[in-house]
């Protein structure tokens, strides 16, 4: 809001006016702003990539340098020579790159980025793999979900620096979690242990 005064002032034979413009603002009491969990903000951004007005969605299954395009290539490739081979897309490759470094836990059986990640059995196995010191996989249970989910993104961060994506509880809520949230979460466990056994 503005509020606008003039003054007329007499100076010898002249008359001066000058007009004085004040910005005024009120002061409001501030809304406490609601949590939004990472699904919600994967789930905006996909409801907004997907609009018929939108500019060039993008996927996740071709992900590229941001600001770049297709030609720049991807955020990162295999090294692995047999692996490259074996998948053509970045989402497949991702996908037995998790298998592979999972295949020898028990209750874990990795056939996509959704419902076999869902009692967090899978996430805790890749983080084992790599950090296999950081807590006995051996006494984890498909039944106790939000404890495997806590326990794997707790290691991820605090050994591995990996910034946890995934909150524990939306994990919890859905028997299907959004694949492309998943993903993501995967490929952030890659770039970080991808030159490692």
């Amino acid at each position: 809001m503005t509020k606008t005064s003039s003054e007329v002032h007499q100076q010898g034979d002249r008359i001066i006016k000058t007009t004085t413009t004040e910005v005024i603002t009120k002061s409001s009491t501030m809304q406490p702003q609601k949590k939004v969990s990472p699904f919600e903000k994967f789930r905006q951004l996909d409801r907004q990539n997907s609009l018929p007005n939108s500019p060039s969605p993008r996927t996740p299954t071709t992900p590229t340098t941001p600001g770049g395009s297709k030609k720049n290539g991807p955020l990162f490739s295999f090294t692995d020579p047999a692996l490259a081979k074996r998948a053509s897309t970045v989402k497949e490759q991702l996908l037995q790159w998790a298998q592979m470094k999972t295949k020898e836990y028990e209750n874990v059986n990795i056939e996509n980025f959704s419902t076999s990640w869902s009692d967090g059995l899978a996430f805790a196995a890749l983080i084992h793999h790599f950090l296999p010191d950081a807590f006995d996989y051996s006494k984890l249970t498909p039944k106790d979900r939000r404890h495997n989910f806590t326990l794997a993104f707790r290691i991820a961060e605090e050994k591995a620096g990996i910034c946890p994506l995934l909150d524990v509880d939306d994990m919890v809520m859905y028997k299907k979690p959004d694949w492309k949230c998943v993903f993501c979460y995967v490929q952030s466990i890659y770039r970080r242990f991808k030159d490692e056994i």
